[in-house]
C-alpha cells in the first residue's frame, strides 16, 4: 500500500470520512476547539470507528503544511483512481456519455487549482487536464481548497497538452478554448457534444500553441468594468453552461 498523505480542514477529511472511511489511517484534532462543528465532526469519527489522536495546533498546521487546518487532519491511504485518460475516456463511451472535461493550461496557484477541482465536481465534469510544466499538482492546500473534490475528481497531468488535445479530436471531442477577444461568446455554441473546455492562467490567458489547437475560441460576455475572471470563476460559468445545456 502507498504511504500516507495528509488531508486537513472540515470539508476534506469529512468528504473522505464519508466516503472511504476505512482509507483513514488516523485523524488528528484539537481539544481546545469545542464547538458544535467540532463536535458534531468528532462524533461521526468515533461512529466511523477511526482512530483519533488529541494534537495542538502547532503539531496539526506541521503536519498539514497549513495553519488553515481549523484544528482536523487526517493522516490517509490514496484511493484507488483511473489510472489514464484513455481508460476513462473509454469508459465513458463504454456508457455511452459524452465527454464533459476541462482543461487548465498555466494556473500555478494551488488555490485556483482546488477552486477549479471544487466546480468541475459540483458541475459533473468528468475530468481535469493540465501540463505537467506548467501546472500546479496536488497537495494538501489544493485538497482542502477542492472541499473533497481533489479525492473524487481524476485530474490529469500531461506530458504535451498540444498533443493531447489533438488525441482528444481523434476520439470526437470539440476544443473550446476561452479568450476575451473571441467572436462568439459562451451561449452560442453546443455543449451538449462531447467537449473539452480549455481556460488558460488570469492575464496570460492560453499559451498559443494551446489556442491554436482549440477548435473553436469563445468569450464570457463581460458586462461591469472589469475585463476578466478568475479562471476558477470562469471555469464555473463555462461548466454550469454546458449542465445547463445537457440537462435541459
Amino acid at each position: 500500500m502507498s504511504s500516507p498523505k495528509v488531508l486537513f480542514g472540515f470539508h476534506a477529511v469529512g468528504v473522505r470520512l464519508k466516503t472511504a472511511p476505512q482509507s483513514i489511517v488516523e485523524i488528528y484534532f484539537e481539544p481546545t476547539r469545542r464547538d458544535a462543528r467540532m463536535r458534531q465532526f468528532l462524533d461521526r469519527v468515533k461512529e466511523a470507528g477511526v482512530r483519533l489522536i488529541e494534537a495542538d495546533g502547532l503539531r496539526i498546521a506541521k503536519l498539514a503544511g497549513s495553519h488553515g487546518h481549523q484544528g482536523v487532519a487526517a493522516r490517509v491511504q490514496e484511493l484507488p483512481q483511473v489510472h489514464s485518460l484513455d481508460e476513462l475516456l473509454e469508459g465513458l463511451e463504454a456508457e455511452g456519455k459524452a465527454p464533459l472535461l476541462l482543461v487548465l493550461d498555466g494556473i500555478t496557484d494551488p488555490h485556483n487549482l482546488g477552486a477549479c477541482l471544487r466546480v468541475a465536481d459540483g458541475a459533473g465534469a468528468h475530468a481535469v487536464i493540465a501540463p505537467k510544466d506548467h501546472a500546479a499538482g496536488i497537495n494538501a492546500t489544493v485538497a482542502k481548497v477542492a472541499s473533497g473534490a481533489a479525492e473524487t475528481m481524476p485530474y490529469f497531468m500531461v506530458t504535451n497538452l498540444a498533443r493531447t488535445l489533438n488525441e482528444l479530436k481523434e476520439r470526437n471531442i470539440w476544443i473550446i478554448g476561452t479568450s476575451d477577444d473571441a467572436p462568439k461568446t459562451l451561449y452560442q455554441v453546443d455543449l451538449k457534444v462531447p467537449v473539452a473546455l480549455v481556460l488558460g492562467a488570469e492575464g496570460d490567458g492560453m499559451r498559443q500553441l494551446t489556442r491554436k489547437t482549440c477548435d473553436e475560441l469563445v468569450s464570457i460576455p463581460m458586462a461591469g468594468a472589469v475585463e476578466s475572471l478568475n479562471v476558477s470563476v470562469a471555469s464555473g460559468v463555462c461548466l454550469y453552461e454546458a449542465l445547463r445545456q445537457r440537462t435541459a
